[in-house]
């Protein structure tokens, strides 16, 4: 079942087949770096295989995880504030309560916008993400929108 998309502050993309404007289309054309928060380096982890999926459309992935040193070849970080590199989206494989201090560390780091996977859902943390000017993506798997849009052959 197709989960709804919740955004805003998302800027002008591309228009969809029925002609309105689709925020996640445009942020996945236009962002490079995701830093995937609760990143597992266990194979049968949800986590793993969507940061698998996104490295092979051209993302950059960054693995979150205090508990992991590395994770599909790259450096994992404790937290967002050590990554040493712009952030485009921060994407959400934790549970909902720790939503807020993530998104509040995504606002810190100067993230475009926060995409918490299906599931994963905090109202009042995405309004926060959104009054603080960053797109919000919530209760939706990151992998199946891009799979929606942008099949891979």
């Amino acid at each position: 079942m197709s989960r709804p998309i919740e955004n805003a502050n998302v800027g002008a993309g591309g228009p969809s087949e029925s002609g309105a404007i689709d925020p996640a289309s445009e942020i996945l054309k236009t962002s490079r770096t995701i830093a995937i928060v609760g990143l597992s380096n266990r194979p049968h982890r949800p986590s793993y295989g969507v940061a698998q999926y996104l490295q092979s459309a051209g993302y950059r992935i960054i693995p979150v995880n205090p508990a992991e040193t590395e994770v599909l070849g790259e450096k994992s970080y404790a937290r967002l504030e050590d990554i040493p590199e712009r952030v485009d989206i921060v994407d959400i494989f934790r549970r909902s309560q720790f939503v807020p201090a993530i998104v509040e560390s995504a606002i810190h780091i100067g993230a475009r916008g926060v995409w918490m996977q299906e599931g994963v859902i905090h109202a009042e943390a995405a309004e926060r993400a959104r009054r603080a000017g960053l797109f919000v993506i919530m209760n939706t798997c990151i992998l199946k929108e891009h799979i929606k849009r942008f099949r891979l052959h």
